[in-house]
């Protein structure tokens, strides 16, 4: 080439140009196709594993307690330290308005898969959502909270308290739920308060206050402890067919109030089911696996919670309870099937 004018040279080299840039790239093209399809598929970068945010809410499920100061977020803690089980079951207990606004946060609320109602709670919701029994279903009836209503001595029966002032605790609360819902089932039209009962129960030493009703599980230490004068006590409330659909008989016994029921003595009332319910997710979802897992692990581990160092109430559980209208959670069944089978079939 040294002998051409420069000018063809220059052309030469212009032609070579684009063979030379292509050449690599067929020679490339050759190589993947002889390359195996094994081999083209370990080149690919492996797939990374879960990062810190992943792996935290994989498994974590939301349980909506109640206020501070009642039981149910009491048992939502104790169920979360007993089920948990590291990356594989992170159960966060909620702080939240009461059993009445559980409900509108296991339908509702981001992140929350399962909470503690009263039954009678569902109520409310019937004509707002009206498949809310569909929408709802029990895995645990945990325990009863009876309805206590104490009165100052001269108030001797349930009309008594036509037009006088009652307390149902502050708004929130079971009682400022299911104390009104309770009275307008059983035709009593009193004047409605909603302060703490602390404050009522003085108010009511002065006469200021005819009543106040607690409903929660006894007994009651504002009752136990308290000094209260001859003719303070809690009246009887009938069971009737009127409040079969959401409550069950009770009572209140000599042994939980000594110094207020008399030795032998009991007053009839009723109680409303306190109740672990939970989303009804769809089968197979991870929503529903989650709480599937919660599931289990908390059913198999009930004899710790029946165990020295946690509420009393654990002990008086029965798995197989049910909850009167509504469906149990599927996982929850199934787990109580698994294990009556084996139990029969030793009988």
């Amino acid at each position: 080439m040294s002998g051409l004018p420069r000018s063809h040279q220059l052309l030469m080299l212009a032609a070579l140009v684009p063979l030379l840039v292509a050449a690599p790239s067929a020679l490339d093209a050759r190589t993947r196709q002889a390359r195996p399809q094994g081999a083209a598929q370990s080149a690919s970068p492996p797939p990374q594993s879960p990062g810190p945010r992943e792996t935290i809410n994989a498994w974590t499920v939301g349980l909506a307690g109640g206020l501070l100061e009642g039981a149910p977020i009491r048992l939502a803690a104790e169920m979360a330290r007993v089920v948990d089980d590291g990356d594989n079951l992170h159960v966060l207990p909620i702080v939240t308005r009461g059993p009445v606004e559980n409900v509108n946060s296991l339908l509702y609320l981001r992140g929350v898969d399962a909470a503690i109602i009263n039954s009678d709670a569902l109520d409310e919701y019937k004509s707002q959502v009206p498949d809310i029994q569909r929408r709802i279903t029990y895995v645990l009836n945990l325990f009863p909270s009876e309805l206590h209503i104490f009165v100052r001595p001269e108030i001797q029966s349930l009309n008594d308290l036509a037009g006088k002032k009652v307390n149902f605790n502050t708004l929130g609360t079971a009682a400022s739920y299911s104390g009104p819902l309770i009275f307008s089932r059983l035709g009593l039209d009193v004047e409605k308060t909603f302060i703490p009962h602390q404050v009522a129960l003085e108010q009511m030493r002065k006469g200021e206050i005819a009543a106040v009703v607690f409903i929660t599980s006894k007994p009651v230490d504002a009752f136990v402890r308290g000094r209260w004068e001859g003719g303070f006590k809690f009246l009887p409330v009938p069971y009737q067919s009127k409040l079969e659909d959401y409550y069950l008989p009770a009572s209140l016994e000599a042994a939980d109030y000594p110094g207020l029921i008399k030795p032998g003595d009991h007053i009839a009332t009723i109680a409303v089911p306190t109740v672990l319910v939970a989303y009804n997710w769809p089968a197979n979802s991870n929503r529903f696996e989650r709480v599937a897992r919660f599931v289990d692990h908390l059913f198999s581990r009930i004899d710790r919670l029946q165990a020295p160092g946690f509420d009393p109430k654990w002990k008086s559980i029965n798995l197989a309870a049910t909850v009167p209208g509504l469906t149990r959670f599927p996982a929850a069944q199934a787990w109580l099937d698994a294990h009556a089978r084996p139990a029969q079939a030793s009988q």
